[in-house]
């Protein structure tokens, strides 16, 4: 990929969703909702060419998404 991924996550100790680049020990912005994070998330993604990946409360991936750069894409 041309950049670095774009993970939303959930800090428990703050209470608040952040957009935080791969590799990069501090979030871009934090936000009150996880619908903000993630609308803020998947912009920067797209003006990056990276993948956007949300996580739930838990940690867990909830969704992944692929805007550009895209080494294999599918056939057909």
């Amino acid at each position: 990929m041309a950049g670095k991924q774009v993970h939303t996550t959930y800090s428990k100790q703050a209470g608040n969703w952040r957009n935080v680049s791969a590799g990069s020990s501090r979030p871009a912005k934090v936000y009150d909702t996880k619908v903000q994070a993630q609308t803020a998330g998947r912009q920067q993604a797209i003006n990056n060419k990276t993948e956007h990946v949300v996580h739930n409360q838990n940690g867990q991936i909830a969704s992944r998404n692929s805007y550009g750069g895209d080494p294999h894409p599918p056939k057909g």
